[in-house]
């Protein structure tokens, strides 16, 4: 996919990714919403009275919440999908996995409030709440163990962000899981099924980082009660624009590209843009490029098979799904082809004024929320007018630089 723009328009296209990408996220109220939800269930677990106390359970965000870049569901009404882990630091000596998830579970049970919200049956390996009838999420809460300073390690880990790690071992965690071999055997942890949502988040971050920049402290993410981040990283963006893309064209299809895969592309294809056009632009050629994404042969299913390996993991292939359910890989590469088609027709309107690239991205992003991200962006290109900032180039775009837009007072008048 090769297309030209020139430096202004890049600039200003790059604003309006921002645009969307803001009102594609979760709202602050939202957020702390969140936050207060699961930091009641951790206050719950470590109770006084209950049986987990002494090992000091405490709730944590994973995934998308923790990686800033989580969205909004098309539908408004629509569940967010809200994952956590529980960490424990220690337990019983003769506790299995089963034992574990089995406490936990008893003790969400005991709160009348909480045994109300639980789905059940249970799932694979969390416990499930959901709170669809005061607000519009629900939780699935990863029981887990941890040794002994964890937490320092953690924070000492993340507070040196550009510190290479050789590998993430020492930050990950042992969970519970139904369909591990010794769920109902081993006491010993370190027979358990190994996660390590905290070394990606480390790598992630790592990835997302620019030099210079702080969005936000990146030491931030790993508390139990993370600051809601308003500003994000180019990386961010563009992740939260493909996840967005991908929910339209696969508006409820079970087989569409997950997002654990779409985030460590992306991770892996960033090369430290700072214009969100071009990281955007970039990162899906890369991705499309052949060799990009692995191949292994696989002695269980007897041939080669696609293989993006978890960069806190080595050992584990998020599209492992992909052998025995075709449709998901081909649904991947025909999201890959059609993001780079929509992007690219959006773009062939620079030239035509934002009218027409407002219309060029309705279809493909929803046209609620570009109508939105366009009037936001009309805003700011008004409050430059009135600062004085706001240029207009040679080719008639706006831009940082060429001549001076004056602005006009309510009679009509330069000022």
């Amino acid at each position: 996919m090769s297309i030209t723009f020139t430096k202004e328009q890049g600039e200003q296209f790059s604003e309006i990714l921002e645009s969307l990408g803001r009102n594609l996220d979760i709202s602050e109220s939202q957020y702390d919403n969140a936050v207060k939800s699961y930091t009641a269930v951790g206050g719950w677990l470590s109770g006084y009275d209950s049986e987990l106390a002494m090992y000091q359970p405490t709730i944590k965000p994973q995934g998308s919440f923790m990686l800033g870049t989580m969205i909004k569901p098309i539908h408004e009404n629509d569940d967010l999908d809200i994952d956590l882990v529980c960490q424990l630091t220690g337990k019983k000596e003769y506790w299995t996995q089963s034992d574990l998830k089995q406490i936990v579970g008893n003790r969400i049970k005991a709160n009348g409030v909480y045994e109300r919200m639980l789905q059940r049956p249970d799932g694979r390996r969390c416990w499930t709440l959901r709170y669809s009838e005061v607000a519009n999420y629900h939780m699935d809460i990863l029981p887990s163990i941890v040794s002994q300073g964890y937490q320092i390690l953690l924070e000492k880990s993340f507070s040196d962000i550009e510190r290479e790690m050789p590998n993430f071992d020492n930050l990950a965690i042992r969970i519970t899981d139904k369909k591990h071999e010794l769920y109902t055997t081993s006491t010993q942890p370190e027979d358990w099924l190994k996660s390590n949502p905290f070394g990606y988040g480390k790598w992630f971050f790592q990835r997302a980082e620019l030099p210079r920049v702080r969005a936000f402290s990146m030491n931030e993410s790993i508390q139990e009660v993370p600051k809601f981040q308003k500003e994000k990283l180019p990386l961010q963006r563009v992740i939260q624009i493909l996840k967005r893309h991908r929910d339209m064209m696969f508006n409820g299809d079970e087989a569409k590209p997950i997002s654990i895969i779409i985030t460590t592309l992306a991770g892996r294809a960033y090369q430290k843009e700072t214009n969100i056009l071009t990281a955007l632009l970039n990162i899906v050629n890369r991705i499309s490029l052949p060799g990009f994404i692995e191949e292994r042969f696989d002695i269980n299913c007897n041939k080669t098979i696609k293989w993006i390996s978890n960069p806190a993991n080595s050992n584990e292939n998020f599209a492992d799904k992909w052998p025995e359910n075709p449709q998901k890989q081909a649904n991947f590469y025909k999201w890959l082809a059609q993001v780079q088609k929509d992007i690219s027709q959006a773009i062939d309107q620079v030239d035509r004024g934002l009218h027409n690239i407002k219309e060029s991205l309705q279809q493909p992003f929803g046209k609620n929320e570009v109508s939105k991200a366009f009037s936001d962006y009309g805003e700011h290109l008004r409050l430059k007018r009135e600062l004085g900032t706001q240029f207009i180039t040679n080719t008639g775009t706006l831009g940082l630089v060429g001549t001076l837009v004056k602005n006009h007072n309510f009679h009509g008048e330069d000022k």
